[in-house]
């Protein structure tokens, strides 16, 4: 039953054919199965079976609150969860239990949606690969199937199964992997580099970043305020659509949102690529890409003109500069936005009693791992900068 996509278990529960505390224990059962992944941080088991029941009642009385109504859904571990702790995977805000719902958490909660749980990631969602968080690294689920263990034993008889598995990706790879596993049908990661499309990516599954002013940031724990956006992750293109309708749209709490009303977004049948212009940027293919991803790259560009696209090769001139160009502003915001994890309001404090300078710089020193250490410093540099 997990095999199908969000709207036909949407379909099911109102046909009687399923129930979602029945699909609600399902997942759980999966989770327990899949804990080896270490895909969630926090498991919301009680919220979730509550949660279903009440949609059972709904369904019951012929009342559904709209096609999310009793999903299983997972949210990663950067968005405020009201009364649910929420980490950022990291020592600073462990044990942190923010007082209010980020708003697409809300969105989807008032849809009737049911929280499995919070995902894993890098710390403050700073990495590329979900193997810096104090919860220990996300292992893919295709490092257990059966083509991979086929194709490493091939190549390295003398692997140990135990700890040959393959990254995520991320930084928002729990999120990646609890979809992929099926443990949930869709969940929501953040974006602000790749950390959406990345491990949606490595795990095989539909990652959307959508247009940065499309979805409310509020609630999001901020890493770059001018690049963040709430990202989906979902089995397939149609699911990615349907959550994308329910979470876009104005927010009072996020200035940055667009003013327009956002109809629900719904996909055709068939799609026409005929006025379709694919555009390959030339850059693109640069020293270091692997032979692997370029035939994939040529093979998807093949399959979009054959269903009558038009693919046409253009330049992207600024390509090389765009890396540099990203770590100074990404670092820089880091810097300022880290500024606030100081031990006196919230999340962890050094056991300091010298001064409260000492304090700081020992709950900062002990909150933080190398790799958001690395950044503020880096960015504290280009702020200072004359």
């Amino acid at each position: 039953m997990l095999g199908i996509s969000l709207r036909e278990a949407a379909a099911a529960f109102r046909l009687g054919q399923l129930t979602p505390t029945e699909l609600c224990r399902k997942c759980l059962a999966f989770i327990r199965e899949t804990s080896f992944l270490n895909a969630y941080i926090t498991v919301t088991e009680d919220v979730a079976l509550k949660q279903a029941a009440e949609a059972d009642l709904r369904f019951d009385q012929g009342k559904p609150l709209g096609v999310l109504d009793g999903i299983p859904f997972a949210i990663k571990d950067n968005f405020s969860t009201k009364n649910i702790e929420t980490t950022c995977a990291s020592q600073m805000l462990k044990g942190y239990i923010p007082p209010y719902n980020a708003t697409v958490v809300q969105r989807l909660l008032d849809q009737g949606a049911v929280l499995m749980g919070k995902t894993n990631l890098d710390e403050f969602a700073m990495g590329s690969g979900s193997t810096d968080s104090i919860f220990g690294p996300v292992k893919n689920p295709w490092s257990y199937s059966k083509q991979f263990r086929e194709k490493r034993k091939a190549c390295c008889p003398d692997s140990n199964e135990s700890s040959d598995w393959v990254i995520t990706g991320g930084s928002s790879g729990g999120s990646a992997a609890s979809v992929s596993a099926g443990t949930c049908y869709v969940a929501l990661g953040s974006d602000t580099g790749g950390s959406t499309r990345n491990p949606a990516c490595h795990c095989g599954i539909v990652g959307l970043k959508p247009t940065y002013g499309l979805v409310s940031r509020h609630g999001l724990i901020p890493l770059v305020n001018s690049m963040d956006v709430p990202g989906i992750l979902a089995r397939c293109v149609d699911d990615a659509a349907t959550v994308l309708g329910v979470i876009a749209g104005h927010d009072p709490q996020d200035a940055t949102t667009i003013q327009d009303h956002i109809l629900p977004f719904t996909l055709p049948d068939v799609i026409d690529l005929s006025k379709l212009c694919v555009g390959i940027p030339k850059e693109y293919h640069a020293p270091g890409l692997s032979s692997e991803i370029l035939s994939i790259w040529t093979k998807a560009a093949d399959m979009m003109e054959k269903a009558g696209a038009k693919v046409v090769e253009v330049s992207m001139p600024h390509t090389r500069y765009s890396i540099v160009c990203y770590h100074v502003l990404c670092t820089a915001e880091v810097a300022s936005n880290m500024a606030r994890f100081d031990g006196l309001e919230y999340g962890h404090r050094a056991d300091i009693k010298d001064s409260t300078e000492a304090m700081y710089s020992a709950t900062r020193r002990g909150g933080f791992n190398d790799v958001v250490r690395g950044r503020i410093l880096s960015g504290n540099f280009f702020l200072l900068k004359q």
